[in-house]
């Protein structure tokens, strides 16, 4: 590896698609659920102070080299990207042109957000932690967030004083992969937490000052735990009030625990159906004094548009009408609407309006044909399951 080079991770939450990615741990601390394989053959390990601050010396030294593409006095995001593409496509370390673009993207993009990698960057110990926020506040002023993920069950170790330090030496958002708010089926997936230490984390990161972004998985418990995924998050939404709950509909991949599970008749998939009425019942569970912003910017996500503040005084009635107006299309016209989703030939319920008279009546036969349940295999790998 070059000297001028530094280490990325390989996953970032979307909201991170144009913040630096900063690895400061490699792989997670648990590795063990039963849905997730990122980080199955690798090793957890906790890189020193020393090093992670040679890495943001080495992003310090391409931040200058690209600054020299600013074009100042233009406007705030004006580049020379003509420029610096003709760099990049001169260099010839491809890890160095790597971390190159990497900063180029990044200050180009306005340059204001970080985010440390890997799965459980928190559980950096917390003096260490302290000192890469403020070596890294020092060397780029600019910047106005800076947001790691954290595993519940290490978070739920630290005090509301923790974090209020943290918070002091720069740390703004918290991303945590709580998944459900079911103690059944966070059991089922081994999740390695519970709903109690789910809420004492949270409370103690909003007491602290941090902003809390929690991942809620419709579908992750099966077609017998739907009712207790769904209502158990609602317990812990409730309980904790996060800034932020991103929806991650869940599927299952191959050479997962949960695939086998599926495979040998232990677990049974949820439809679309089946989560999407998850999603209303978390919605329609939420306490008036919520000021929880409900996110749902994944591919995977059947409707997408499905998003605002929980409350009833926010979008809650907006999104439980866009649900119950999913939910009341004839079933063929449902399953219209998810191959189109699934094919990425559609974002939203209007899409299904632009459709010929013609078209729409081949998919119907085509999704209808048979009575039994479809399958669909195309986002990603995963496996996904129709009404």
């Amino acid at each position: 590896m070059s000297d001028r080079t530094f280490r990325i991770g390989p996953i970032r939450p979307p909201s991170e698609a144009n913040s630096l990615l900063i690895q400061v741990t490699n792989g997670c601390t648990w590795n063990k659920c039963k849905f997730c394989q990122l980080y199955r053959h690798t090793k957890f390990k906790a890189y020193t102070a020393d090093s992670i601050r040679a890495d943001i010396d080495n992003i310090a030294y391409w931040a200058e080299r690209v600054r020299k593409y600013e074009r100042k006095g233009v406007s705030a995001f004006a580049w020379d990207i003509e420029g610096i593409n003709a760099e990049l496509s001169n260099m010839t370390n491809t890890d160095e042109q790597q971390c190159m673009y990497t900063v180029a993207n990044w200050l180009v993009g306005g340059g204001e957000n970080v985010f440390l990698q890997d799965g459980n960057s928190t559980a950096l110990s917390s003096g260490r932690l302290t000192e890469v926020l403020v070596y890294l506040r020092q060397i780029f002023p600019q910047i106005k967030r800076i947001t790691s993920y954290g595993r519940a069950e290490n978070l739920s170790r630290s005090t509301a004083e923790d974090f209020a330090e943290l918070k002091a030496a720069g740390l703004d958002r918290i991303h945590s992969g709580f998944e459900t708010g079911s103690d059944a089926v966070l059991k089922r997936i081994n999740k390695g937490v519970t709903q109690e230490q789910q809420i004492r984390a949270g409370k103690a990161i909003k007491d602290g000052g941090i902003e809390l972004s929690i991942y809620f998985m419709p579908g992750v418990g099966g077609k017998d735990l739907s009712a207790e995924n769904a209502e158990g998050t609602a317990e812990v939404i409730n309980a904790v009030n996060p800034d932020f709950v991103r929806v991650r509909t869940a599927a299952i991949k191959p050479g997962t625990e949960l695939y086998q599970d599926w495979q040998d008749g232990r677990f049974e998939l949820c439809g679309d159906d089946d989560k999407v009425r998850e999603i209303r019942r978390v919605i329609e569970l939420a306490d008036a004094g919520l000021d929880t912003y409900l996110v749902s910017d994944h591919m995977i996500n059947l409707l997408q548009s499905a998003e605002g503040y929980m409350s009833p005084a926010g979008d809650r009635e907006r999104m439980l009408g866009l649900i119950d107006r999913y939910l009341g299309m004839p079933e063929a016209d449902r399953r219209v609407f998810q191959l189109l989703r699934r094919t990425l030939r559609a974002y939203d319920l209007d899409d299904m309006e632009r459709l010929g008279t013609a078209e729409r009546e081949t998919l119907r036969a085509e999704v209808m044909k048979e009575n039994e349940l479809g399958w669909s295999v195309r986002m990603n790998g995963y496996i996904c399951r129709y009404v």
